[in-house]
């Protein structure tokens, strides 16, 4: 399950940073409207921040399923 999801996050954070990173250089160097500058910026650092949650969550996950969960205490109802 982890693989499947942190695959798909690698995809989906690199497919948005490549847009990102093209509407940058576009708006930098090739339109005359400075407006999709900070739309490419903002598009790079929203794909950053895909792929750092979808880490986060596959390594919590992982941790979760890998964690000794020890011996479960029962309670006495005669006190």
């Amino acid at each position: 399950m982890e693989l499947k999801i942190l695959n798909a996050v690698k995809y989906v954070g690199g497919t948005v940073l490549t847009i990102g990173i093209t509407i940058f250089l576009i708006g930098l160097f090739v339109s005359g409207y400075s407006i999709l500058t900070p739309i490419g910026i903002g598009t790079v650092i929203g794909s950053v921040f895909i792929f750092l949650m979808g880490v986060f969550l596959v390594a919590t996950e992982e941790m979760v399923e890998k964690t000794y969960k020890g011996k479960r205490i029962v309670p006495i109802k005669g006190e």
